[in-house]
């Protein structure tokens, strides 16, 4: 399989944020753990995700005392 033809690895975590900016309202702060968990699989994947192009992979989207606590990619609903 070419490269041109692979699953983009971060676009399950893309669907995760406009699912959860959709059942929240898009109120973005209430997404901010799925936020988090898109930029930490751009971190890995930015060279070959196309859903990256939108990510600031130098800005935590979680506060400080929150950035412990939650593993990655889970959303407090």
């Amino acid at each position: 399989m070419s490269a041109d033809t692979r699953k983009d690895p971060c676009k399950p975590f893309a669907c995760r944020i406009q699912a959860c900016l959709n059942d929240n309202n898009y109120q973005e702060h209430k997404c901010l753990d799925v936020l988090e968990a898109m930029r930490q699989c751009c971190l890995k994947w930015h060279t070959k995700s196309l859903c990256c192009s939108g990510i600031d992979l130098n800005k935590s989207y979680l506060p400080e005392a929150a950035k412990d606590k939650l593993p990655a990619g889970k959303s407090k609903k």
